[in-house]
């Protein structure tokens, strides 16, 4: 039976999809605009609304789902999941879910809707709670690239960041095996790394020193509202200031779970260099 995969424009979801194809398997990727979808030959593309139409085309015959948290189709989705005969649902949910904020925090109430939507169906679950992602440092990448200072509010705040390929790895075990399914894991990387040293792994990535400034809270607000919506500048703001003076602990990663070292961050900035070159 066929394995549907939302999000599939997302790093994740692209990563599920490659991987769940290499082995062979029946997979279908969903997105609001499939005719922007880029997929391996054989996988199918379908669109993904709240309608009961779309959503009824693209459970056809699945048993599985990799679900990215959309909280305006989680009623929508479970219902027409449950009726299309859905085993099992792999949710992407966010650490922010069990964050010791999380019921002012616009981030884990999101994801918070879903989880509870999927618990309150008939679906077994696994939930996947991954913190912060090593790409968001690709939000430094248009400085770096022009030669400018990374401005940061906390250089040395130090979390547990994880690879979207890790997050991919993950999903697909749950996907393909028995142990982690009906699970909720909360996901990092191997070790906490502050900004200062991301900045300090790119620098020895692409062979060019990067220089750091601190700035307020208030600077990186303004700066932060220009790409992202102001609840999410918030949201990180908050995070960061509440590991301020204490490193993330480390919580589940590829090797607890999968036997199989962790990436880390250097890695990613090795395999992501060509992000931070000059235009």
């Amino acid at each position: 039976m066929t394995i549907l995969v939302t999000g599939a424009r997302g790093q994740i979801g692209r990563a599920v999809i490659d991987s769940l194809h290499a082995r062979g398997l029946p997979v279908r990727a969903a997105s609001k605009d499939p005719s922007a979808l880029e997929l391996p030959a054989g996988v199918e593309a379908v669109g993904l609304g709240g309608d009961a139409e779309s959503l009824s085309t693209a459970l056809q015959d699945v048993r599985q789902v990799f679900l990215y948290a959309s909280p305006e189709l989680a009623d929508a989705f479970t219902a027409a999941a449950e009726q299309a005969g859905v085993e099992h649902v792999v949710l992407l949910s966010s650490s922010a879910a069990e964050g010791f904020d999380a019921d002012a925090n616009p981030i884990a109430a999101m994801h918070i809707a879903v989880e509870k939507a999927l618990a309150a169906s008939t679906l077994t679950t696994t939930t996947l709670r991954p913190g912060g992602f090593d790409s968001n440092a690709l939000g430094w990448s248009e400085a770096i690239a022009a030669g400018r200072p990374v401005e940061l509010p906390y250089p040395q705040v130090a979390l547990a960041m994880i690879h979207p390929r890790d997050i991919a790895d993950i999903a697909v075990a749950a996907l393909t095996g028995d142990e982690l399914r009906g699970r909720t894991v909360a996901l990092t990387g191997p070790e906490p790394i502050s900004f200062q040293a991301q900045v300090g792994a790119i620098s020895a990535a692409i062979g060019r020193e990067i220089p750091v400034h601190t700035i307020t809270p208030e600077a990186a607000r303004e700066q932060m509202v220009r790409t992202m919506p102001p609840f999410i500048a918030d949201a990180l703001l908050s995070t960061w200031a509440a590991f301020a003076d204490r490193p993330q602990a480390p919580a589940d990663t590829t090797e607890t779970l999968l036997g199989v070292p962790a990436r880390t961050f250097a890695q990613w900035a090795r395999e992501n260099a060509a992000a931070f070159a000059p235009a």
